[in-house]
């Protein structure tokens, strides 16, 4: 591939511009395949290229006006991709929404960013969106994606109490997708010229997408990325690492689109030419080795997953397989390029899969910057780092560490938020990042910590808890740890335990022994990395948690996220025991 051209390319156009492109270019090649039933349905290029050209010139006739919002409430899906690039093709500014919100946290998303309209799948999202009507006054068309029995739905609402909408309302502001599609097509016929032009009038400054940032704390704030911020990001993410990507490249597409993460991948797909197939998050492990992807990007907690996988084969055979031969059986056999993102991945399972022939590549960055600000190359890598600065933005450190941050791909402030904006840029126009990190001798970042998450202790020391926490990545026993003490004179630590790792390792111990078992081997744990660790930052004390961490318990942000705060409000009692 050349790297170079394809990204002079994808720098110059729009997301939806380079798709209409691609499928120019590869007509009749599949872009998608999806399951129905057992078997794989396979959807072309030029097939999702007149949908996205059909729903945009529909939305195009008076329903969404150049530069108002359009939101979009659904899992992945060929309908979720053909909603977002038809928004972008109309001009509008694509708001994705993540399936997993509530009611309540929809809502908001939908009334803060005046979405005017939404494009909703399944049963259970457009029971959430129901739910809050009284709130969405501002939305002027529901696209119903799926086929779904709103009877039913507002059936149910009925059954708790809810209040339903005026059945007159609905029908006016309800309507489906095939219909949309339908509308739009009759109008492409008469003005074939459309697409082409919308596409024309779409300026690199326009707003193109608008996140909402998870945040540890308060409501998720709008993140407008332009046009100009993600295709300079893109192209740079190209120049960077994509001669190492697969011609005509196969993915596994399963991560949630209504992510920056998943939804780079999805324009990276039509950039470089991918055919993606569609999977639930549930069902990634097992389709690997049945999609056989030569490109699969994802959270660490799946690398981790199949590095435990392939270990367990190579060590469970009769015959002693090679970890290579198993690594190839747990992934399919093609796999080519890896990409993890959203979270550090423990050094170990780096090693392991580049002892298979496969270098998995990790970078950083957050939604504000669209998202990549630095990246390991193929040819300059650190397992121990996130990489160094794509060449399109500058990164510094501020006096106290924090990585500052400013180009092209960085978003110009927050929607409706004025004083959230002026907090998160320097005087001089350097984007706080919240992040506090250290360059190496030789130029690759390292994250340390968030600057907002330090402990000061009694005796004045700084500690970011989150340096001591991932150590705990490498303890197969623990899902999540947490450290306390700010303001303590010395450190305590909250474990969460894996319970199937618990049980796979303890689980022919007899249950009156097992407790201490448990207690003695995370003890063992604790002692080594206290090792690694100064004096002060060391931890005393810790205790294992009984109440999980979640995203419904308010825990976990929709991303999986800690949320500090609160994990401290609500386990403040079982950590001030470990001083007593």
């Amino acid at each position: 591939m050349n790297a170079e051209a394809v990204a002079e390319e994808v720098g110059a156009l729009s997301a939806p511009a380079i798709l209409f492109a691609q499928a120019e270019r590869r007509g009749k090649r599949p872009r998608f395949f999806v399951q129905g039933g057992t078997d794989w349905q396979a959807i072309t290029w030029d097939t999702v290229a007149r949908s996205v050209a059909a729903v945009a010139a529909c939305l195009a006739d008076g329903m969404l006006e150049p530069g108002e919002r359009a939101a979009i409430f659904a899992p992945n899906s060929v309908e979720w991709f053909t909603a977002a690039f038809a928004i972008q093709t109309a001009r509008g500014v694509m708001v994705p929404i993540y399936p997993a919100s509530t009611a309540d946290q929809a809502a908001y998303v939908i009334e803060h960013s005046e979405a005017r309209v939404v494009f909703v799948a399944t049963a259970d999202l457009l029971e959430r969106l129901l739910d809050g009507w009284d709130r969405l006054a501002s939305v002027r068309r529901f696209i119903v994606v799926d086929d779904i029995d709103v009877a039913a739905v507002l059936g149910r609402l009925r059954e708790r109490g809810r209040p339903i909408p005026p059945a007159a309302e609905l029908d006016r502001r309800i309507g489906p997708f095939a219909r949309l599609r339908e509308l739009g097509g009759a109008r492409l016929a008469g003005t074939p010229q459309l697409v082409a032009s919308m596409l024309a009038a779409l300026q690199p400054d326009d707003a193109a997408l608008m996140l909402y940032t998870s945040g540890t704390t308060g409501r998720p704030k709008g993140v407008p990325l332009s046009h100009r911020n993600l295709c300079v990001n893109q192209a740079d993410w190209i120049r960077a690492v994509a001669a190492v990507v697969p011609e005509d490249g196969v993915d596994l597409l399963w991560l949630p689109m209504s992510h920056i993460f998943g939804y780079g991948e999805a324009c990276l797909g039509n950039a470089l030419g991918f055919t993606s197939y569609l999977g639930e998050p549930a069902r990634v492990v097992e389709l690997l080795p049945r999609v056989r992807p030569s490109v699969f990007m994802s959270v660490p907690a799946y690398w981790e997953k199949l590095a435990a996988l392939t270990l367990a084969k190579a060590e469970g055979a009769q015959a002693k397989m090679e970890t290579r031969a198993a690594f190839a059986e747990v992934t399919g056999g093609r796999l080519a390029f890896a990409l993890s993102g959203g979270a550090g991945l423990p050094r170990a399972v780096k090693e392991l899969f580049h002892g298979c022939g496969v270098l998995i590549v990790e970078g950083y960055g957050l939604t504000e910057t669209s998202p990549t600000l630095t990246i390991n190359r193929p040819d300059a890598f650190r397992f121990d780092t996130v990489g160094k600065p794509l060449p399109s933005v500058e990164v510094r450190l501020a006096d106290d560490g924090e990585i500052l941050a400013r180009g092209a791909s960085i978003f110009a402030g927050y929607h409706r938020d004025p004083e959230a904006t002026r907090a998160a840029f320097t005087e001089d126009g350097w984007f706080c990042t919240g992040d506090i990190g250290r360059f190496t001798d030789d130029g690759f970042l390292q994250i340390v910590d968030r600057k907002k998450e330090i402990l000061v202790t009694a005796g004045g020391k700084n500690v970011p808890p989150a340096n001591i926490e991932g150590h705990f990545a490498e303890c197969p026993l623990v899902r999540h740890a947490v450290v306390y003490g700010d303001g303590k004179k010395y450190l305590v630590a909250g474990l969460w335990l894996d319970d199937e790792a618990v049980d796979a390792r303890f689980g022919s111990v007899p249950a009156d022994a097992r407790a201490d078992a448990i207690a003695v081997a995370l003890q063992e744990f604790v002692d080594r990395v206290n090792e690694t660790l100064a004096r002060f930052e060391q931890i005393k004390r810790f205790r294992v948690m009984e109440r999980p961490l979640t995203v419904a318990g308010g825990l976990l942000t929709s991303t999986l996220k800690m949320r500090r705060r609160q994990v401290y409000e609500t386990f403040r009692a079982q950590f001030e025991e470990l001083y007593a």
